[in-house]
């Protein structure tokens, strides 16, 4: 089968395709042929350090990067009851570790996918995955998010905060998000009651007593988010834009703030999929690459200017 594997860090020429065996699947897993590949900050930022391709997928080389798929069930391991052959699904796969997503086949845990429904397609469903799933740990499995609260959601436009913007409104918050002018009408599009354009507006002189800061950049951003949330607040983080010394300063303004990061749940991706297949959460892709120009991906999305998710399709 064709895959993508990287031996060492560096630019994108170190994605280099290979033929390989099919995967065998043991107990628990199924065999997976791939039709679409999300591609998320943490595909490059890991192509490019060699500690964090550690980090995130472990010591063994080479590696074959990759999390979020979306395709047909081939084969069934042993105590799989939950899926048969032929069955659409997608998920986040072995996240955090080797999930070995660049691939035309992957093996996967039963219990980090779900059913695709059938009105969504692989090309959607693969987009909702790790940046769908950290949007949906972050406010509802941590914090929580009820009718009534106030959230500020930094990026709302990009894949994690574009799924953030829907999954708040949707549990009855009020959402702000921020993002550039050009963004307005979309950010808006998702459900957002405010909408705060960075590079012209100080969020902080725009918004306060808020319930709920999603930062989604860390660094500056925090020390200003700080200034917004209410005592009894809190500002969620992802796992590298957090400081021990934030967190302590927060606490001493009454605030919590902690750092996440995403894990593979296929019962977290269940309710996800029932919110795409009732439209009430859509994945918006903004642009789509054939699994040659993967690299392409990646450069595009090291822009740090897509507008939703990048996907990836093999044909």
């Amino acid at each position: 089968m064709k895959a993508i594997e990287i031996k060492k860090a560096g630019g994108v020429e170190n994605l280099v395709n290979i033929q390989i065996e099919t995967p065998t699947v043991s107990d628990g897993e199924v065999l997976i042929k791939v039709k679409a590949i999300s591609i998320n900050p943490v595909d490059y930022k890991a192509r490019e350090s060699d500690g964090m391709l550690n980090a995130v997928l472990g010591p063994k080389k080479p590696w074959i990067l990759g999390w979020d798929i979306s395709g047909t069930v081939e084969a069934l391991g042993k105590n799989v009851t939950d899926y048969k052959i032929g069955d659409s699904v997608f998920g986040m796969i072995n996240f955090p570790g080797h999930g070995k997503g660049y691939a035309e086949y992957v093996a996967a845990p039963a219990t980090h996918i779900t059913k695709k429904p059938d009105n969504v397609s692989d090309e959607e469903a693969a987009a909702a995955t790790l940046a769908a799933l950290t949007a949906w740990q972050a406010l509802v499995t941590n914090a929580k998010i009820k009718k009534g609260d106030r959230i500020l959601i930094h990026g709302a436009a990009g894949g994690v905060g574009h799924y953030a913007v829907q999954f708040a409104k949707h549990l009855g918050a009020y959402v702000i998000g921020t993002a550039s002018a050009k963004n307005k009408d979309f950010v808006l599009g998702l459900g957002a009651d405010e909408f705060i354009d960075y590079q012209t507006q100080s969020f902080e002189n725009e918004v306060s007593d808020l319930d709920f800061v999603f930062d989604l950049f860390g660094d500056a951003i925090f020390d200003r988010s700080v200034q917004t949330v209410k005592n009894g607040g809190q500002i969620i983080a992802l796992l590298d834009n957090l400081t021990e010394e934030q967190i302590a300063y927060s606490k001493s303004l009454g605030i919590t703030s902690y750092r996440i990061i995403v894990h593979s749940n296929g019962e977290d991706m269940e309710q996800i999929a029932s919110l795409l297949e009732k439209g009430i959460v859509k994945s918006h892709v903004s642009a789509t690459f054939s699994f040659d120009a993967l690299k392409d991906a990646h450069l595009q999305l090291a822009t740090g200017r897509t507008r939703g998710k990048v996907v990836v399709v093999i044909e």
